[in-house]
């Protein structure tokens, strides 16, 4: 599969001076609640309804959406709105009953996105299709994983594809549900520039009140559009209530956000532009050069550990660097977050060079 400019033709014949923007329930609970939601949200910036019917929890016992019945309820919204509608399927069972209703976008999730037998058998369901259909990243951050999910729906001869991201699991803690792992997102954009690319902040933040924040970093990145949970009641949501906002502050953030230019032909602007990143190739030789001389001390401490049969992992001397390098993170105003990815990434490179020492 290669990039080209046709991928993008569907997002395009919307004709919008402003991104893409799909917005809605988590879940479908009942024909008012998305009836009502729909008609707070139509004559706005969107033009996508969305709706979970069919609802993967982690656990059993939990919501697990309304179902087909919630379809007749997308397609009644459609007719009062003229909003497209979407929802998520998981199943070609699913892609039948939405292909019956006339839904007009459908995207797969991430835990289905995860398997590429799911991902197939979705494929082969919609094969030939003139539908929308979105694939989020899988839950893990594997970016050939996510690639492979599009070239299957790619080779059914879909030709309306573009992708959601969503943010990754992650064990350790984060002020994100998700971690955007923004350098996966990127990686992407740069092998497809022209599928578009959707954010969505309700998953990766799983809080309302952090919502505009990441809204408008993807749209600093270039993204296409925004895939954002809006519930008339979200504290009383039956899924997701902690990330879902009100159809009102959905449209005061489209007052808010900024969407920046791809770039400004004015001569000052690009002067100053290559000046700024002039010094920052010299910095980034600098890292290097750095890295490398750094990693020859690593060296030589492989070859003393090996001389004297000692352990190559020492914890308590890894823990106490790790907390002096976040403190003074800290006071050179980096984040913590950059902090610990940049020393565990040089920590696990150090223990690759003394493994290869000490294993001669």
């Amino acid at each position: 599969m290669e990039n080209n400019k046709q991928m993008r033709t569907w997002l395009d014949d919307f004709k919008l001076d402003h991104p893409l923007v799909i917005a809605g329930p988590c879940s479908a609970e009942t024909e008012e609640q998305v009836l009502n939601i729909a008609n707070e949200l139509k004559n706005s910036d969107v033009s996508i309804f969305r709706a979970g019917i069919w609802k993967p929890r982690t656990r059993p016992g939990g919501f697990e959406g309304v179902g087909a019945i919630g379809l007749r309820w997308l397609q009644k919204a459609k007719e009062e709105t003229g909003l497209l509608m979407a929802t998520e399927v998981a199943t070609a069972a699913h892609v039948q009953l939405a292909l019956e209703h006339d839904i007009d976008v459908l995207w797969i999730g991430a835990r289905t996105a995860a398997n590429p037998f799911a991902v197939q058998e979705i494929a082969d369901a919609l094969k030939d299709t003139d539908k929308i259909v979105l694939l989020k990243n899988p839950v893990n951050p594997d970016l050939s994983l996510w690639i492979g999910g599009l070239e299957r729906l790619h080779n059914a001869n879909i030709k309306k594809l573009g992708v959601i991201h969503r943010g990754f699991s992650t064990y350790e803690k984060t002020k994100y549900r998700n971690n955007p792992e923004w350098q996966v997102a990127i990686d992407f954009q740069n092998r497809f520039p022209d599928v578009p690319l959707i954010c969505d902040p309700s998953h990766i933040t799983g809080k309302r009140d952090m919502i505009h924040e990441v809204c408008q970093q993807a749209l600093d990145l270039n993204y296409d559009g925004l895939i954002v949970e809006t519930h008339t009641d979200p504290d009383n949501a039956w899924s997701d209530a902690a990330q879902q906002v009100t159809p009102t502050s959905l449209k005061q953030m489209f007052i808010d956000l900024k969407v920046r230019k791809e770039t400004d032909e004015a001569d000052d602007y690009n002067i100053k532009l290559a000046k700024f990143r002039a010094q920052i190739d010299v910095y980034d030789e600098k890292i290097l050069e750095i890295s490398g001389n750094r990693m020859k001390i690593a060296d030589e401490i492989g070859l003393l550990k090996k001389e004297k049969n000692v352990a190559i992992l020492q914890n308590k001397r890894w823990n106490e660097i790790l907390g002096k390098m976040i403190l003074e993170g800290e006071s050179k105003g980096l984040s913590e977050e950059f902090v610990l990815k940049l020393f565990k990434a040089i920590h696990q490179e150090s223990i690759n060079h003394q493994e290869k020492i000490v294993n001669k």
